[in-house]
């Protein structure tokens, strides 16, 4: 048979191509197949989104529970914007050129905020990172709805780096400030009269706050995280604090009750921030961070805001028509008349709660003006187990809690009192006590890393690295030595509440928050300010508090927006420690007490008397003190329960939601970070050995 036979013909030696591997030949070829078996998931917890049309966009993510991003940066590249690919390219190489960045610092210093599917970088076509302002797939959503967690850098009016002039700086932060106002104010409201402290008291106690909330905002900003983040008075302080307040050794004492009592706080809050500066500044809590998650993260945050349903409405309920006008009023504010702008400024969301307070405490005012708590032959001055007549006995509780002009704080107080360390005296250190509060810190500091993580996604071009996050812990310690040191009753923590703020007023520069911190101590200085806060009814701090807790509750369950809501172990993980946070405690709270028990407590104080009568009852005191108090707070046993479940049960990254925090290495590589979490005044060159604490 001839050789010209296609039959028999040899066939050409050729070597078949060396198999490659679909992802990296599909980053180098540009291929995106429309189905794929391939999961690729990066460490942030975001995976590549299918194309879809234009009309399907902003479509949630039910199972994701966020909504979907678009464009996603996939494979270093970033699709052609409506602008035109030249156009862009032209605003993006300003915005670099604004920031000192480069292509090389923007490649090395990538992570978890771009997609990335897992194979080796090509070096003929490095991946880049895009600037401050670019969309790109992040765990914050992109397009959410008009008044919070929106897209990032594009929606804010200032960034945080941003200083646009004294006046429009002072504007912002004033408006920054008023819009927490009921997170700064109202914990004195509560603490210091369940001492047994005047009028008096909880005017200095309210302006010894204002400064020192001054002062930690001004030291963090430059020393802590650098995210414009107010300090304050938190509410998870607030439970451990009456706690303490209603332990079985103060019900007998003789003489000035909140002296003493508050000596006993300062020296638990004392010890514990000093626990908690050394879990920062050791960067013992870098390697915490590992354990907190967005899954822990929310019911922990969540559980600190329900846990106050016995106080809230049994206190509104002493004068309903002005406790409860004041949570519609709010509710209106706040909800129904959200969007109306004015001079560009969503006045109503803002000011919901300063502006309910107003118009409130105006229509009680003139309520008490016109006689309507007036009764014949009745004093509000003169002691309830004085009054002799049935008639005014009848009364006696709708005069206190209805009129406006029963609190003397402002005539008393002075125009001009400066708050001092050691005011209250000596603070007296009990170990039980101080255990306590060590626990609550760790709680705290869940709460802070909750919040940087979230508001570094809004103002700043990259999450913090552990080390800035070990920093501003440490710093928030510190400032709780100083709360101590002055005496607020509670410790000096990042306020939950900054996040929903600063997504509310678009506001992130933190040069607006330092003047409003000055501000601050500028009017703590000023008595009769204290005074005047002091003099707010009862009724109308309860719906106020009503209002702030259930905000907080939200804001603590906001965080799963990071992690997949709708995932079976998320929700099973969330209400399980919603659930026991309730349960639990309710157990130790009502242990050894008989339904006709005559208790020495209000009926709203009663959770936290549990020290007296708890399950534990070993023949040492100090234990059954710390077991009976830590399990009957709701926030404690939230948090023991995420953090094991969360912990234990499997789970991918991206289900979790694990937080990503910026790499160390890669972060002194890019000038834009640098800038944003670098230490002024050269110190951080000082103390740039201590890589645990710094970038």
């Amino acid at each position: 048979m001839s050789s010209s036979d296609p039959k028999t013909r040899p066939k050409p030696v050729t070597r078949p191509p060396a198999p490659v591997p679909p992802s990296s030949w599909a980053k180098r070829t540009g291929f995106k197949p429309k189905f794929s078996g391939e999961t690729n998931a990066s460490d942030s917890g975001q995976i590549p989104l299918p194309p879809r049309s234009r009309e399907n966009e902003n479509q949630p993510d039910l199972e994701a529970g966020r909504a979907r991003p678009v464009p996603p940066v996939v494979n270093g590249e970033q699709p052609v914007s409506e602008k035109g690919p030249a156009e862009k390219d032209q605003s993006v190489k300003k915005r670099r050129e604004a920031d000192g960045t480069n292509k090389g610092s923007s490649a090395a210093a990538a992570n978890g905020h771009t997609v990335n599917n897992g194979a080796a970088p090509q070096p003929q076509q490095p991946t880049r990172r895009p600037s401050r302002n670019e969309d790109v797939v992040d765990v914050l959503p992109q397009n959410v709805d008009d008044e919070g967690f929106v897209g990032r850098h594009s929606h804010m009016k200032y960034e945080l780096r941003d200083t646009p002039g004294l006046v429009p700086i002072g504007l912002y932060g004033f408006q920054h400030y008023l819009s927490m106002l009921g997170s700064l104010i109202l914990i004195p409201l509560v603490i210091v009269p369940a001492m047994g402290g005047t009028y008096e008291d909880t005017a200095n106690v309210v302006s010894t706050v204002l400064f020192v909330s001054g002062v930690t905002t001004l030291l963090h900003s430059f020393f802590g995280s650098r995210l414009p983040l107010i300090q304050g008075s938190s509410f998870v302080f607030l439970a451990p604090a009456l706690a303490i307040i209603n332990s079985p050794e103060f019900r007998g004492l003789n003489g000035n009750n909140f002296k003493h009592i508050m000596k006993e706080l300062q020296g638990a809050i004392i010890i514990a921030s000093a626990f908690q500066a050394l879990l920062g500044y050791s960067g013992l809590i870098s390697l915490f961070l590992r354990l907190i998650n967005p899954v822990v993260v929310a019911p922990t945050v969540a559980a600190v805001g329900i846990s106050f349903y016995s106080y809230g409405f049994p206190q509104v309920g002493n004068c309903l028509e002005i406790g409860a006008v004041q949570i519609l009023l709010v509710i209106i504010f706040s909800l129904y008349l959200r969007k109306i702008s004015v001079l560009g400024h969503r006045i109503f969301l803002i000011y919901a709660v300063p502006l309910g307070l107003v118009i409130t405490w105006a229509a009680a005012f003139l309520l008490t003006e016109a006689g309507a708590y007036s009764y014949k032959g009745c004093d509000t001055n003169i002691p309830s187990s004085n009054i002799v007549s049935e008639h005014c006995r009848k009364h006696v509780s709708r005069m206190k809690h209805c009129r406006v002009d029963t609190s003397h704080a402002f005539k008393s107080s002075p125009w001009f009192r400066f708050p001092y360390p050691l005011q209250w005296g000596t603070p007296v250190f009990h170990w039980k006590m101080a255990i306590v509060m060590c626990v609550v810190s760790i709680i705290a500091s869940v709460d802070s890393v909750g919040s940087y993580h979230a508001s570094s996604l809004l103002v700043s071009s990259r999450p913090p690295t552990p080390g800035v996050v070990s920093r501003g812990i440490g710093l928030e310690g510190l400032s709780s030595i100083l709360a101590g040191l002055w005496g607020t009753g509670t410790g000096s923590t990042t306020l939950t509440e900054n996040v929903h703020t600063i997504a509310v007023t678009k506001m992130g520069s933190r040069r607006a928050v330092e003047l409003g911190a000055c501000v601050l101590i500028v009017l703590s200085l000023v008595g009769k300010v204290g005074g005047f806060i002091a003099s707010i009814p009862e009724v109308m701090v309860a719906a106020l508090l009503c209002f702030m807790w259930a905000m907080l509750a939200a804001l603590g369950l906001s965080n799963l927006r990071y992690s997949e809501a709708g995932s079976s172990r998320n929700i099973i993980i969330v209400g399980l420690s919603l659930f026991f946070s309730l349960s639990i405690p309710a157990y130790f709270q009502q242990y050894g007490i008989s339904p006709n028990s005559n208790l020495s407590v209000p009926s709203y104080f009663q959770p936290y008397i549990v020290t007296s009568h708890g399950p534990f009852r070993t023949k040492y005191e100090g234990v059954n003190y710390i077991m009976n108090t830590l399990l009957s707070l709701h926030m404690v046993i939230a948090f023991i329960v995420a953090v094991i479940l969360d912990n234990t049960v499997p789970g991918s990254r991206q289900e979790r939601g694990v937080y990503v925090w910026s790499e160390s290495e890669a972060a002194r590589r890019e000038p834009a970070v640098v800038k944003d979490y670098e230490l002024p005044f050269r110190v951080g060159r000082i103390f740039r050995w201590v890589k645990w604490v710094g970038l």
